[in-house]
């Protein structure tokens, strides 16, 4: 059971990738390079708080009830701290297009509900 759920977590940040590239590509040819930048940035925003987030997790498998509690507050609390580090990050970088970098973010959280709506 535990790998099944590995797997199903390794799909979806892997969706999370496949998604942000999509996105990104489409806006670097439709809009330039900046808009393709800002929305790689937001899909990042996104996706490296989740991959922390999911090994923080998995960590804890196989674990004591407290511990993988733990694991999951750590993990959350991390998530939050990330992302807000990241988009800090990413607003002091010049020629951010807004637009784009939030669509990058939207799009690769939209994963998660696209995959319960699957499931």
């Amino acid at each position: 059971m535990s790998s099944r759920k590995i797997s199903a977590v390794s799909k979806i940040l892997s969706y999370q990738v496949l998604i942000n590239i999509m996105v990104s590509s489409g806006f670097a040819l439709l809009e330039g390079y900046n808009f393709g930048l800002s929305s790689v940035l937001g899909g990042m925003a996104a996706f490296i708080p989740n991959l922390f987030f999911a090994l923080m997790v998995n960590k804890s498998t196989g674990r004591s009830a407290r511990s993988v509690l733990n694991s999951f507050y750590i993990g959350e609390a991390g998530k939050l701290l990330l992302t807000g580090v990241l988009f800090i990050i990413i607003f002091k970088m010049p020629n951010i297009e807004i637009l784009a970098l939030l669509v990058g973010y939207i799009t690769a959280l939209s994963v998660f509900w696209f995959a319960l709506l699957i499931r």
